[in-house]
């Protein structure tokens, strides 16, 4: 298969082609910010594109004419830090609503087979202890302007299957976790720190929950719903394994051997989303989907890849 990645130079999009590169023909585009990692340009043939820009689609229609044709698009390309969404909102409109939208023109232009959107729970707002996990993929209720710009995106992707008969689906996270993630994000954050012997912050209590899935078993479902999936679908993709951030952190400083009293609690984040939980029976039973990775092997191996002197 040969597949047009945009994001393949941040955290998810590196480990799927990283994965997959034996046994499909990769194109990149990255726009190469703050969070990519440059050494993946060597991954596969990269253009360095921004899909907010003005001339993308000009660039674009370049990039498809000089290439055979694309089976798919996989659309990794996304700001995602929910911090950084609080402080500069409209950076997250450009990249998440129009880069999406531009590529999404790219697709029904030249008749793209299948478009993958790669989306993220956070779209679903939060729940209670007492919720059962999101399932219904029509209610969503975003409570920052990054799960707000990643719901447009979808709400646009769905507009385009509908609409413009545009082939795919919707892929929705939950938090991934491994090699190659930015250092801003919260499990490379602790380990990161923790050798240093560095205060760790924690938001407000510590008390919020998340749900952690290892990115290779996250690429794998994103391969298959590529392979398999059905049109037009929405695949929840979750691990069941939900952890509380102080329950996390602790885990992690153990298994490395460092003192709790590293923890430092500090003022919680606006808006700050009390739990997330995804239903992927869904995955489970149509595409025989499963994690593969279990949580604590996944964490060894997390601090292993951070802890290496090559890594550092």
């Amino acid at each position: 298969m040969r597949i047009l990645v945009t994001g393949h130079c941040g955290f998810i999009g590196q480990n799927f082609v990283r994965m997959f590169s034996d046994e499909h023909s990769f194109v990149g585009i990255d726009k190469l910010g703050y969070a990519s990692d440059q050494n993946a340009t060597q991954l596969c043939f990269t253009h360095t594109l921004d899909l907010s820009d003005n001339l993308f689609l000009s660039q674009c229609e370049e990039i498809i004419k000089e290439n055979d044709d694309f089976d798919a698009i996989v659309n990794f390309a996304a700001e995602s830090h929910v911090d950084n969404s609080i402080k500069s909102p409209g950076v997250f409109i450009q990249s998440n609503i129009v880069g999406t939208f531009n590529l999404l023109e790219i697709a029904r232009k030249f008749n793209i087979p299948k478009f993958i959107q790669i989306s993220t729970d956070e779209v679903y707002g939060d729940l209670s202890l007492e919720d059962a996990p999101f399932s219904d993929p029509d209610v969503l209720r975003p409570s920052s302007p990054y799960s707000a710009s990643k719901t447009s995106a979808d709400l646009l992707v769905q507009s385009y299957f509908r609409t413009f008969g545009l082939n795919g689906c919707i892929v929705r996270s939950c938090n991934n976790y491994g090699p190659h993630q930015f250092e801003e994000k919260l499990i490379p954050v602790v380990i990161t720190r923790a050798l240093e012997d560095k205060k760790i912050p924690i938001y407000g209590t510590g008390k919020n929950v998340r749900e952690w899935i290892y990115v290779q078993d996250n690429c794998q479902a994103i391969m298959s719903v590529l392979q398999f999936g059905e049109n037009h679908r929405i695949y929840n993709l979750g691990s069941g394994v939900e952890k509380t951030n102080l329950e996390l952190v602790g885990l992690i400083l153990d298994k490395m051997n460092k003192p709790r009293s590293l923890i430092e609690f500090v003022e919680d984040r606006k808006g700050h989303d009390y739990r997330y939980a995804l239903d992927s029976s869904l995955i489970r039973a149509e595409l025989n989907w499963g994690p593969r990775v279990g949580f604590d092997e996944g964490l060894e191996r997390t601090i292993d890849y951070y802890s290496r002197k090559e890594y550092k």
